[in-house]
């Protein structure tokens, strides 16, 4: 068995161009059954004026385009933040093995918090979920985000 390697380093460095960009500093990254990395984005909701275009949705279509097919299996997703509900939701139907990601979102979050996506009997695959990954890195960026607002 091979060990552990955290791609999460790649979700926060977009993470922080979108912040960068104007977004809300999420980043995700969808790493390959090899290991190699498939595909990184960035929010991008209010560049594209797509409610949709959150970092896990973008990097899902991406990696799905890279394999020329609809299904990950086999591929983990590393994100910043905890999933939204329909972000769980895709990663559901895209079939990801793993899902790693930082921060908790006691507010959106749609994996731990909230609904709870992955404990509904409608979600036909659940991954293996590792929470935390980075947190602290995530948080402080979102964080930076927020308060700059204000």
């Amino acid at each position: 068995m091979s060990e552990f390697r955290s791609h999460m380093q790649i979700a926060l460095e977009e993470a922080r161009a979108a912040g960068l960009r104007g977004e809300v500093p999420v980043g995700a990254a969808v790493i390959g059954p090899e290991g190699a990395l498939l595909s990184s984005e960035g929010n991008r909701t209010r560049e594209l004026r797509d409610p949709t275009a959150h970092a896990e949705m973008l990097a899902l279509r991406a990696a799905c385009a890279a394999l020329g097919q609809e299904r990950l299996t086999g591929c983990d997703l590393y994100v910043t933040l905890e999933p939204c509900p329909m972000c769980a939701m895709a990663i559901s139907h895209a079939r990801i093995r793993r899902l790693y990601y930082g921060a908790a979102d006691p507010k959106s979050g749609g994996v731990a918090q909230g609904p709870r996506i992955f404990s509904h009997p409608q979600c036909h695959h659940v991954p293996e979920i590792y929470d935390g990954i980075a947190a602290e890195a995530a948080a402080q960026l979102l964080r930076g985000f927020f308060e700059a607002l204000r």
